[in-house]
């Protein structure tokens, strides 16, 4: 992997004004009056390169994922960097009452885990619908917890890039650490001692996958684009980490793992 590091160079304190989305006033409002003081018990959050998300318009955030309690975290940094979280949700949970008016109303975008024409037809029409209303959409490109045994990104999925490519939407590399600290991985219980566990999260510059855009029908294409965006991720991980990830990206269908669902021990 290249030693350059796509990155912020300013920190949370010199974080950029709010969207108008976060501004104006919506069902998140109360979400995050909630949500935000919560989540600040556990973790003490610091959000380095708020000024890469775009304050306006439709952007695609593909983050690392290691611990079931990372997307709190994230929605928490991309609340603070001056945006709605929105994230990408299961089909099936739209159909729960409650949960799925929720769902709904804050605009989460529906995703069908099938590599069917159908679910072809829906990306593109998720596309277009974050282009119509200006959105931003949380991907995690590996679809699950890492498989990888020192949490370093694994093998990515194909979604995020197909969700950019369709819309020809900002792609935009994160990187978190400390969250392991608060839950383990796989793990069901909150460490709750000692109590606001330090988590950095560094949001990256945009992927460069301008040589693929129109190629979104080519699954090689795809592979190379997610390879891209996810060395981006690794590298932004490798700065928080200050360590060197594997040369060679964990691979669960090597290693004779599920590529969804928990990792059974």
């Amino acid at each position: 992997m290249a030693a350059s590091r796509p990155g912020a160079s300013r920190t949370a304190a010199s974080r950029p004004p709010a969207s108008a989305e976060k501004t104006r006033p919506s069902i998140f409002w109360p979400l995050a009056a909630i949500a935000v003081p919560a989540i600040g018990v556990l973790a003490a959050i610091k959000v380095e390169g708020a000024e890469n998300l775009p304050r306006e318009g439709a952007y695609v955030l593909a983050p690392n994922h290691y611990t079931e309690i990372d997307p709190l975290i994230v929605a928490a940094a991309v609340w603070r960097a001056g945006r709605a979280p929105r994230f990408m949700a299961k089909e099936s949970l739209f159909k729960v009452p409650v949960l799925g008016a929720v769902l709904r109303a804050t605009g989460m975008v529906p995703v069908a885990r099938s590599s069917s024409s159908a679910s072809a037809r829906r990306t593109l029409d998720a596309s277009e619908q974050l282009v119509e209303h200006g959105r931003g959409v949380i991907v995690y490109p590996e679809g699950t917890l890492t498989r990888d045994p020192d949490m370093w990104p694994m093998r990515g999925k194909t979604g995020a890039v197909r969700l950019a490519l369709e819309g020809d939407i900002p792609l935009i590399p994160m990187a978190q650490w400390g969250t392991q600290e608060i839950m383990a991985r796989y793990g069901k219980k909150i460490d709750l001692w000692p109590p606001r566990k330090r988590v950095r999260v560094v949001i990256g510059t945009p992927v460069n996958i301008d040589e693929y855009r129109g190629k979104q029908a080519s699954p090689a294409a795809l592979n190379r684009a997610t390879t891209v965006l996810m060395n981006d991720i690794t590298r932004l991980l490798e700065g928080l980490r200050g360590e060197t990830a594997p040369a060679e990206r964990w691979n669960p269908a090597a290693h004779g793992q599920k590529e969804t669902g928990r990792l059974e021990s």
